[in-house]
């Protein structure tokens, strides 16, 4: 089984250095053409070995850049899982990072202000990917969620051996092999470089 597990495209809030969280920001014209050089690398890529179908989060960020990859690449799009859904951020969702300094100080991110735990976006995330694997073992699957959600479960997957920030669009390939995923890609946005 194989695996292409992408953050969606860009939004006027991710611009903005806002975190959005599960607020339903929708993709900027940006995003949306972020979302097209994706799948036209995806269809030139996959020619021999074309990717089965997308699933996505419920936020319209991820389902429209799902469809727009769907479309262009003619495959189907599952309904969304809401254990793909961003992080719930609590009472920093929809500020910047100027704007939690000036609330709550350099170490905001150490206090409880709403935020969903660590260990419970990872169980999420892993217990979707292991029942994924239990449903389609033989398929080749696209996956669009968000940034804070595939961070974490990278560092579930890899004991803290990935840690960089998850680019809008960022492709990352992971491989079903007996018990453990082996990771053929990782946070790659090339796509997105140059014309």
């Amino acid at each position: 089984m194989i695996v292409g597990l992408i953050r969606h495209g860009l939004t006027d809030w991710n611009a903005a250095g806002k975190i959005q969280g599960q607020s339903d920001i929708p993709l900027n014209d940006e995003g949306r053409k972020q979302a097209v050089k994706l799948a036209e690398r995806l269809k030139h890529e996959s020619d021999a070995q074309p990717w089965d179908f997308i699933m996505t989060s419920g936020l319209s960020r991820a389902q429209e850049t799902g469809s727009i990859i769907a479309d262009i690449l003619g495959i189907p799009l599952y309904d969304p899982d809401s254990r793909l859904m961003e992080r719930a951020f609590g009472q920093i969702e929809g500020l910047t990072s100027e704007e939690r300094e000036t609330l709550w100080g350099k170490e905001w991110s150490t206090l409880d202000l709403g935020q969903e735990k660590d260990e419970d976006i990872r169980k999420r995330a892993l217990e979707f990917m292991e029942e994924l694997h239990e449903r389609y073992p033989d398929k080749r699957i696209l996956v669009v969620s968000h940034g804070a959600l595939l961070a974490q479960l990278y560092i579930a997957l890899y004991d803290n051996k990935y840690t960089d920030r998850i680019g809008n669009l960022s492709l990352t390939i992971v491989e079903k092999k007996e018990q453990r995923w082996d990771l053929l890609l990782y946070n790659c946005t090339r796509h997105l470089e140059g014309n």
